[in-house]
């Protein structure tokens, strides 16, 4: 972070005048050439120098002529803005806009992990041979400590390389950073020229040709990420061992205009950056907690879907450290605040229309038979496929009643204590499965939720009855599974999530999640010290 941006206080955090005079730095046009003059902090008349040349951001000049250049191809092609084809990378980067193309894939986590190539190599070699990577990328701790036990790679089988191939419709801006293009990639088997089966992105590939084959299905798909903003930077927040960190907030904002409105010098350029980097943005919003905020992305078809998801935190969280405070999707922070979701959103698509919409009734829903079965069958694997959808320790600390997550396996019509709620009507019936928090791999949570549908269509399994009412209160209802380690039992034994992945890739998660888990139980935790150390 520029340290000219800093208020120099004994808290040394940003205060909102400070904060709106960044935002206004940031969004402002590009001054002429000449001196820079300084503003001045509303509160106090302390100068605030603009940005320094060194700050690690996108220079206004820069982003604006890239996106002025991109709105117009992407408008007279009808393609969504920010999404880049070869030919326009090799355009761009001729007249020296692009330099850097990060070139990246999820690992089990679905955090990004990569390199950077220059763009000319990029061009030149990586874009016909891809480019290879170490395969403990997809057999490491979230230390990236090598971890054994596992099938794929080890120490015994040298950890050999992966082959990573560029998914060119993937190819995008990266307009948060400067003179970047962004693409992802998937994992490739050298020898048989086939889909790496460990892969995050290949796992969701192969669900979506299940859809196409049973039916020439075409899974559309929304993610509803949330997250908590804070005023110091990552590396204040680390030495602080993430404890006591101040919001940037400091009222409930759930659809709060006012608190909103201060959070804009991240919001806004997040959701401009986004819109200008192949994610287009539907709107923004306070959320329940304090400092929580949910910014919302276009539907797409899924796989691009779970790529938006991939871009969408990569941005924020790099913003948030060219901006110098912290942001977290971890799914409960706080155990006094509301944790942060994932929503799902998903309908299946033929010959251009929705196929859940129908004649037939479900409650008081219309819909059809296959959106009925694919209900089913999503609530019936749920407990078996819960590590895909809460995939940490942390992840299940977020289920608690009253909190708006989900503590029971049920499904409604526009509930919001449910784990399924339906809503939507005709062309826009879809199932909202609650469930994920913003700590879930995109890819595997929209995979384990297609396959679970989709066998619910083949085998024709009814959901049970619409509940109505406040699902907290209820009795004698399926619990959502409450620990990691009851869930990766529950997966391990599963045989249906054995059909679905295969026996080595089924092996492969289980052992994942159990290390995980593990490593938590291996951990002694402040919350143990505290209550132990002078009272037992």
């Amino acid at each position: 972070m520029a340290t000219s941006l800093r208020r120099a206080s004994t808290s040394g955090l940003l205060r909102p005048a400070t904060l709106r005079s960044v935002y206004s730095a940031l969004v402002a046009p590009e001054p002429p050439p000449g001196p820079h003059t300084t503003t001045k902090n509303g509160q106090s008349g302390t100068p605030i120098a603009p940005p320094s040349s060194s700050w690690p951001r996108q220079s206004n000049s820069t982003f604006s002529t890239l996106t002025a250049t991109k709105k117009a191809a992407a408008a007279a092609k009808g393609r969504v803005e920010g999404l880049l084809t070869v030919e326009e990378l090799k355009r761009l980067v001729k007249d020296d806009e692009i330099e850097t193309v990060v070139v990246g894939l999820t690992d089990c986590y679905g955090r990004l992990v990569g390199k950077r190539f220059t763009a000319s190599f990029f061009l030149e070699s990586a874009v016909e041979d891809g480019t290879h990577g170490c395969s403990y990328l997809l057999a490491t701790d979230m230390d990236m400590e090598p971890v054994p036990g596992y099938r794929f790679a080890g120490w015994e089988q040298g950890y050999g390389d992966i082959h990573l191939v560029p998914d060119m419709s993937s190819l995008r801006i990266a307009s948060w950073l400067e003179k970047t293009a962004f693409v992802l990639c998937d994992v490739v088997d050298d020898e048989t020229h086939a889909l790496a089966p460990h892969a995050p992105r290949s796992i969701l590939k192969k669900q979506i040709a299940e859809a196409d084959k049973k039916a020439d299905f075409i899974p559309m798909a929304a993610s509803e990420l949330e997250y908590y903003l804070y005023q110091q930077n990552f590396e204040e927040a680390k030495e602080k061992n993430y404890s006591g960190l101040k919001p940037v907030g400091w009222h409930r904002e759930d659809y709060h205009i006012l608190q909103g409105s201060r959070e804009e010098f991240f919001n806004g350029p997040a959701r401009r950056h986004l819109q200008a980097s192949g994610v287009p943005v539907e709107n923004s919003k306070g959320e329940f907690g304090i400092g929580q905020h949910e910014l919302n992305v276009k539907y797409a078809e899924v796989l691009e879907m779970a790529d938006r998801h991939v871009v969408y935190k990569q941005c924020l969280k790099e913003l948030a450290d060219q901006l110098g405070v912290s942001i977290t999707f971890m799914a409960k922070p706080h155990f006094d605040q509301p944790g942060s979701s994932s929503h799902l959103h998903l309908s299946l698509w033929k010959d251009g229309k929705n196929a859940f919409h129908g004649d037939k009734k479900l409650g008081s829903t219309s819909c059809s038979d296959e959106f009925r079965w694919f209900l089913g069958g999503w609530m019936k694997h749920t407990p078996e496929l819960m590590v895909f959808y809460a995939p940490n320790v942390n992840s299940y600390k977020r289920f608690i009643a009253g909190s708006w997550a989900p503590t029971q396996l049920v499904w409604s019509r526009d509930n919001r204590t449910a784990p399924f709620r339906i809503i939507g009507s005709g062309k826009s019936l879809r199932i909202e499965c609650r469930l994920p928090g913003a700590d879930c791999n995109p890819y595997l949570a929209f995979a384990a939720a297609l396959a679970s549908g989709l066998d619910g269509i083949r085998h024709k399994i009814e959901p049970p009855a619409a509940f109505e009412g406040d699902v907290y209160k209820a009795k004698n209802l399926l619990q959502v599974p409450r620990s990691l380690g009851e869930a990766v039992a529950l997966f391990q034994q599963s045989a249906f999530a054995k059909a679905m992945l295969g026996d080595d890739v089924h092996h492969h998660y289980g052992h994942f999640f159990e290390t995980e888990h593990l490593a938590h139980l291996q951990t002694v935790t402040d919350w143990e010290r505290n209550r132990y150390f002078e009272q037992i």
